[in-house]
């Protein structure tokens, strides 16, 4: 059954009667899979499951077999047993689906031993498996998905409000998370130990602007998709911060370019079905548009006109040129700045205009 990461607490508050066999953190939030296991296991140790057992499944020569049989034994000590596997891969191979099956049945009937299963971010497919259909069966799964942006200033809130602490209320307070979250957007780990560093700065009470700008450092990291969203979005300003950690921390240019290249070549055909006659949610299935880019399509396409991404496309073959070492001479010489350019005509179409000439 699945359970929200912010359910867990509540859940595990209930006592060790109502624990459950198995759980199952999926996600490739580092923070929150280490938090929730962190929660999971002092709530184990509290109603008895104290001795532990450790498991990392690595390639395709595990002991299933071992780790079977000692599920199903008795502790030596008499203690409840903890057994804590790690599937880093995300993939436990046939052997292992069969074993993790096996371990699940023989989970419910065996009052004596708690699981947690650690694994990474898992794509629909591995979701509909047998053995994680088995899990989830058998237990409670918790998915720790990266806090997104928009989701960020009111993480950051809550974060500090644990720790008694607040900034200020009204307009001056959202600037304040605003101004934290870019600081420390993709980088949910350092977030966490920038409000740990205030809550060892400042006493509890209200934090001003100026006692964040002085402390927070830019931890920031970005990636090719987060940038896509940003540009959709018409959101200028992050998209220039962006392209800037990008280049900054040493991504390939040409990735970039890709990134804005299948945007504008979407947005191109997207345009040209419509303009036949075909409805918009046909569309979106044959371009593979879904999530968060589905609803930035659906926002752009019926207000773009087909010659202005004609144009975009032009420009998008262009910086391709550049970003491959040839010049042209209305664009700027260095690939970055070409790139720069080119988001920003992309964004200027994506909130309703016509995009800006070289």
């Amino acid at each position: 059954m699945q359970l929200r990461l912010d359910q867990l607490s509540q859940h595990l508050s209930k006592g060790a009667g109502l624990l459950k066999p198995i759980y199952t953190l999926y996600g490739d939030e580092a923070l929150l899979v280490q938090e929730a296991g962190d929660t999971i296991r002092a709530a184990a140790k509290a109603a008895g499951y104290t001795e532990r057992q450790v498991h990392t499944v690595a390639g395709a020569h595990f002991d299933w077999s071992s780790l079977l049989g000692q599920a199903s034994e008795m502790s030596l000590f008499g203690d409840r047993q903890f057994i804590d596997i790690r599937i880093p891969g995300g993939k436990p191979g046939k052997d292992g689906s069969q074993a993790l099956q096996q371990y699940c049945a023989m989970a419910a009937g065996n009052d004596g031993v708690i699981t947690l299963i650690t694994l990474p971010r898992l794509d629909k497919t591995q979701q509909s498996s047998a053995w994680f259909t088995a899990l989830d069966g058998a237990g409670l799964t918790l998915r720790c998905d990266p806090i997104e942006r928009n989701a960020l200033p009111l993480w950051i809130a809550q974060r500090l409000a644990a720790q008694g602490q607040q900034v200020e209320s009204g307009e001056a307070g959202q600037r304040t998370l605003a101004f934290f979250a870019d600081r420390v957007e993709g980088n949910l780990l350092a977030a966490h130990q920038e409000i740990v560093k205030l809550g060892l700065l400042h006493p509890p009470g209200v934090l001003t602007i100026e006692q964040i700008e002085e402390a927070v450092v830019d931890v920031a990291r970005f990636n090719v998709f987060k940038l896509s969203e940003a540009v959709l979005s018409g959101q200028v300003h992050r998209t220039l911060r962006m392209i800037d950690g990008l280049q900054a921390e040493g991504e390939a240019a040409v990735l970039v370019h890709w990134a804005l290249a299948e945007d504008i070549l979407a947005l191109h055909r997207a345009r040209a079905a419509l303009d036949s006659g075909k409805p918009l949610p046909m569309v979106l299935r044959e371009q593979r548009v879904w999530g968060p880019r589905e609803r930035l399509f659906e926002r752009i396409l019926p207000r773009t006109r087909a010659n202005s991404l004609i144009r975009l496309v032009a420009a998008a073959s262009t910086v391709d040129g550049i970003v491959k070492g040839l010049r042209h001479p209305q664009w700027p010489e260095d690939p970055w700045e070409a790139l720069r350019r080119l988001a920003l005509q992309l964004s200027q179409v994506a909130a309703g205009g016509p995009p800006i000439t070289p």
